[in-house]
């Protein structure tokens, strides 16, 4: 009888083991299990995923990387996407304050152009973006410079340095004079992708008020009259004007394409008093207005 529970006592104590054991077992596999979802929480994210690297400006304190999705500068509008480096870590500014000044230098004065506020882009950390739209260039692309000023904790810093900007193929922009003897410069900004369809139109038109300074022209209207020149210069149907839109500062219409092939946007601009400031009616006699954009597709 005493061996019956002696063997009684240890079998206890070895069930009683084996449930420690199990127990031990099923909190460490919950605590692995819990810091790997801790970890699937928190992904590396690529701010810059779908931009290419244009260049860098860099002074003794940050290096600038300038970025767009072409990974470069042409003539006409360029979006820009900018990130500020620090130099002694290695970190990227989350909270910074930029304005940028491009300089186009020419034998015997320089100038400007049209470009926008840079802000923060709406979803990242450490990008910042904006617009610039380079009127014109030298041959070799030569000419242009860029410099970056920023504001970080209150202290100021710049950068500069020599930029390329390459001639596109086609017209996108234009800088012309005014019959009201004012020079203006206008840009197409869509669309990017043309298709056989009724097509976003979307340009920017800016006023040059001295050499430095190109604020948005508000509120008038540009026509519009598509042309295609080795097609017999037949037009599209269902083409609208462009207007102002007072949320972005853009002028918009729609563009009916509806084939590929070289297409001429014959426009007018017209002031907010129905005067005709550039460009002219096509006609039989007259192929082409003085003020157009040029797209191929």
């Amino acid at each position: 009888m005493g061996g019956f529970t002696l063997i009684l006592n240890i079998k206890n104590k070895l069930k009683m083991k084996f449930r420690h054991v199990l127990l031990n077992l099923c909190i460490a596999v919950f605590a692995v299990s819990c810091s790997t979802d801790d970890n699937n929480d928190t992904p590396i994210i690529n701010e810059i995923e779908g931009l290419l690297k244009i260049q860098e400006i860099s002074n003794a304190t940050h290096t600038i990387e300038i970025f767009n999705t072409a990974g470069d500068f042409k003539t006409g509008y360029n979006n820009v996407s900018i990130r500020i480096k620090d130099n002694a870590t290695s970190n990227y500014i989350k909270n910074a304050t930029l304005s940028w000044m491009p300089m186009m230098q020419m034998p015997t004065m320089q100038h400007s152009c049209p470009k926008s506020e840079i802000a923060k882009t709406i979803g990242k950390e450490t990008v910042y973006e904006g617009f610039i739209i380079y009127q014109m260039t030298n041959t070799d692309g030569s000419g242009w410079s860029l410099t970056v000023n920023y504001a970080i904790d209150g202290t100021d810093y710049t950068a500069t340095d020599d930029i390329v900007v390459l001639q596109s193929e086609k017209q996108n922009t234009t800088s012309f004079m005014g019959s009201d003897n004012n020079r203006y410069i206008i840009a197409m900004i869509e669309p990017n992708n043309p298709k056989i369809a009724i097509n976003n139109l979307k340009v920017g038109l800016f006023k040059m008020e001295s050499m430095m300074t190109f604020p948005v022209v508000e509120n008038y209207t540009i026509t519009l009259d598509p042309r295609m020149p080795g097609m017999g210069n037949h037009s599209s149907p269902n083409n609208t004007d462009l207007s102002y839109n007072d949320e972005d500062y853009m002028y918009y219409g729609d563009l009916s394409l509806t084939m590929t092939g070289y297409w001429v946007l014959n426009l007018k601009l017209i002031n907010d008093q129905d005067a005709i400031l550039k460009g002219e009616d096509v006609t039989e006699t007259n192929e082409k207005s003085s003020l157009y954009l040029e797209l191929e597709f």
